[in-house]
């Protein structure tokens, strides 16, 4: 209990530390400088998030992180101590849920990449409405003839080819239905694995994807676990199943099973992902706006400096 009091633990220690170095009349510009630098880390954080979903669980841990400090210096200590340990288990489910962002941080930051941690990943956008039609087809052809068939489609940003078991055999062909029905036909070498469709071309056949492992989808065939598998540990992605057994289609997003699907409501559901005239809501606040935001905040700050500063 000694964390909790505000007196003698170490959050107490760190405040009174931290109000101790600020000097109120004199620091002003760093604390502004201190202000533009967190305005500017949390920008590169949604942009390297860039997924709304994910955007609420980073927001919810702000809250509940204000939570705790409030808590904290209102010497409520049971209440901080259960924010403590709900702050503590939701940092450690962010950096499991976002490894793969955190990788890409660690790895343009490693590089000094540092110009690419403020721009959002390029959404991918197939060049024509021909190439939803070869894949609507391709699946169709192969559900009724019920051939197994796996496919992954980059909807944002480039898959890393370590988040896959194996990356399988680069192809980087343009998209035709014919080929889509021959990689996956029994015959074929390539057959069991899943082909990876990157904006209008196949980049690779036969990648070996990771097998989702919760209770409630173990019933599912191995395509459909993997075809989750990637897709919980992925976000910007999806993918589409036509089961050997029955033939059904199924699409896999965000670790979520949608099936069964017709091939109309597949191409309604592709035209959604991937038409141009589609666009997203934007996550990351446009740059131009985060200035005047910051500083619209600086003037407040020098216009409550003088009565508001504490002697």
């Amino acid at each position: 209990m000694a964390l909790l009091n505000p007196d003698s633990g170490l959050l107490g220690k760190l405040w009174d530390q931290w109000l101790s170095q600020v000097n109120w009349h004199e620091s002003l510009s760093l604390q502004l400088l201190d202000l533009g630098l967190v305005l500017l880390l949390a920008y590169a954080v949604l942009v390297i998030i860039g997924e709304r979903r994910t955007l609420w669980m980073v927001r919810g841990f702000i809250i509940l992180t204000l939570l705790t400090a409030v808590s904290f210096r209102l010497r409520l200590f049971f209440l901080t101590f259960i924010f403590g340990n709900l702050l503590l288990g939701s940092a450690i489910a962010i950096g499991v849920s976002l490894q793969s962002e955190f990788r890409r941080f660690l790895e343009q930051l490693g590089q000094f990449h540092i110009v690419e941690l403020f721009q959002p990943s390029q959404r991918s956008v197939f060049k024509s409405s021909d190439i939803i039609e070869e894949i609507v087809d391709a699946v169709k052809e192969l559900s009724q003839s019920r051939t197994g068939a796996l496919m992954i489609l980059e909807t944002e940003g480039t898959i890393d080819d370590r988040d896959f078991s194996v990356p399988g055999i680069k192809i980087n062909a343009e998209i035709s239905k014919e080929l889509l029905q021959t990689i996956f036909q029994t015959s074929t070498l390539l057959h069991d694995g899943a082909v990876l469709i990157r904006s209008s071309r196949i980049m690779a056949a036969g990648v070996i994807l990771p097998i989702s492992e919760r209770s409630a989808v173990r019933r599912l065939g191995t395509r459909h676990r993997a075809a989750m598998g990637i897709t919980e540990r992925v976000d910007g992605c999806l993918c589409v199943v036509v089961s050997e057994e029955t033939g059904s289609i199924s699409v896999a997003e965000k670790g979520m099973l949608n099936r069964p699907l017709t091939s109309s409501k597949l191409k309604e559901l592709l035209e959604s992902r991937f038409s141009p005239s589609v666009d997203r809501e934007s996550v990351a606040p446009d740059l131009r706006n985060l200035g005047m935001q910051l500083k619209q905040q600086m003037a407040k700050l020098l216009g409550n400096g003088q009565s508001d500063t504490p002697e």
